[in-house]
């Protein structure tokens, strides 16, 4: 790996582009290796998040979000464009509003891929809108498979060097430069470009992280795929010549300097060099429970404890000793009122360690559906259990959470509960059971099982294990062939539900 530092440079002082993140994510992302090159164990991956996406976008076909980004999608239909979950095969939609609809349906359960590391991401997240360009241009499946290796390297590398939470700036500025430099690399443009690009989906996807804040809105479900739709637009204006506010990084009044540590502000990217293998998919890691990835080991850890425990009724208190962001983000030291609201919303909820732990200790586990019911959410003993546990930040969960080394990274924390005759039942659990380093990590079958469960109701057997053998197949699919990673649904459903929403303006 090569290390790049970025700091802030006065305009008066010039930059030559090479020298600039900006340059150096595109030039690592253009560099990346055909794919009968690339590692068998990163291929394998893709195609797990292939199936995982796929899961989780089918079980979201008829939440609210979802449906609102398809209708919007389906206003821009095109023949030669991209497929859209929960439509007909042959109908195509502009590849940038596929990259849309299809985003929103794959972050909406909150329920796909994940890293931590000084930021956090959902590198999941780059796959709607590769996809989506890879069937516009008549890609390939290996050139699809080619652009998400490039994506992950470059997510994986800006999330480990560059914080932006601490600064309450969202992770999708992260992202959108990933996905900026898959394109380029699965269509195999040159640097110039795919640098162009990057500064433009960078410049126009910085917001802040009011919408992971207080009460959260459906826009948690959107945020991620209107990257990917700026990330698309991006490349086009970009291959078509136009250039980007540069250097978006290091300019005086640019990402670093007015964003994130100001200008004296210093950084260090590590990227891989000349022919070094993309490996960087392998450190990511997807989520057994519908749930914000820092309540994954909570949830197994309550599972455990509920054993221990026995009956909750005369529960004094809980206290959770984790992470600083476990805490700060999720925990009671966000000081958000609506983490403590039985009539949050379904984004709060899964955002709300202490409403997670509650239902996981009374339930014995967690469902992506009946555990955010409003009835559910509202049972009074479920309430009175919630509002006894808190969180606190311990400096060593914290060191935890940032070890360098990935097999040892913990995202769990130890839970202390405390009965009203004094007895104390405690244990701890420092990664969740499915993490790569945990008790039963996700392989194929488990993403395979994952699958199966989630789309059970919604695609036949057939079609389930049709979509299985095309997604097994991914580095040998033709461009034709790319529609069925699409898994077949009951198009007539779906679109009866959609024709209850209220109109826009498309």
């Amino acid at each position: 790996m090569i290390d790049h530092q970025v700091r802030v440079h006065p305009s008066a002082e010039h930059l030559p582009r090479e020298e600039q993140l900006a340059w150096k994510l595109a030039e690592a992302a253009t560099a990346t290796q055909e794919a009968e090159g690339l590692d068998p164990a990163a291929a394998e991956m893709a195609a797990n998040r292939i199936i995982d996406n796929a899961a989780v976008a089918v079980a979201a076909l008829r939440r609210r979000p979802v449906a609102v980004a398809r209708a919007q999608a389906l206003s821009h239909r095109t023949s030669s464009g991209a497929s859209v979950f929960g439509v007909a095969a042959g109908t195509r939609v502009s590849p940038e509003w596929a990259a849309w609809a299809n985003g929103t349906a794959v972050r909406e359960l909150d329920f796909h891929d994940t890293y931590l590391a000084a930021d956090y991401s959902h590198p999941g997240d780059n796959i709607p809108p590769l996809l989506a360009v890879a069937q516009r241009t008549g890609r390939s499946g290996a050139d699809l498979l080619r652009g998400i290796i490039a994506a992950y390297e470059i997510h994986v590398a800006l999330v480990k060097g560059i914080c932006l939470h601490a600064h309450r700036i969202d992770h999708v500025a992260h992202l959108s430069a990933a996905t900026a430099c898959g394109i380029g690399a699965m269509l195999r443009l040159d640097t110039g470009t795919v640098y162009q690009a990057v500064q433009q989906a960078v410049h126009t996807t910085t917001a802040t992280r009011q919408s992971r804040k207080g009460e959260i809105s459906s826009w948690k479900a959107f945020a991620p795929a209107f990257a990917g739709k700026a990330a698309v637009e991006a490349v086009d204006r970009s291959m078509r010549g136009e250039g980007s506010p540069s250097p978006v990084y290091e300019g005086e009044d640019g990402f670093v300097a007015r964003m994130l540590d100001g200008p004296d502000a210093s950084y260090t990217v590590s990227l891989p060099g000349p022919g070094e293998v993309r490996r960087a998919i392998l450190d990511t890691y997807t989520k057994e429970y519908s749930a914000e990835y820092q309540a994954q080991a909570v949830i197994d850890l309550a599972r455990t404890l509920r054993e221990k425990a026995g009956p909750l009724g005369k529960v004094r208190s809980v206290v959770l000793h984790t992470s600083h962001h476990t805490h700060q983000v999720i925990g009671s030291g966000s000081g958000d009122p609506q983490k403590y609201d039985p009539a949050a919303s379904r984004e709060t909820l899964d955002h709300s360690v202490p409403y997670i732990f509650a239902v996981a200790l009374e339930d014995g586990g967690w469902h992506h559906e009946h555990s955010y019911a409003p009835e559910r959410a509202g049972r009074p003993a479920t309430v009175e259990l919630w509002k006894r546990i808190s969180t606190v930040e311990d400096p060593e969960w914290t060191r935890r959470y940032h070890e360098a080394d990935p097999a040892r990274r913990a995202f769990g924390g130890r839970a202390v509960i405390t009965f009203e005759d004094g007895s104390v039942v405690e244990d701890q659990l420092a990664v969740a059971d499915a993490h790569p380093a945990g008790a039963r990590p996700f392989d194929r079958a488990g993403y395979t099982r994952k699958f199966r469960t989630l789309t059970e109701g919604i695609v036949t057997g057939p079609a389930q294990e049709g979509f299985l053998r095309t997604a097994d197949r991914l580095a040998e699919l033709g461009a034709a062939e790319l529609t069925a990673l699409f898994p077949a649904v009951d198009t007539n459903a779906v679109a009866a539900h959609d024709a209850r929403l209220p109109k826009g303006l498309f």
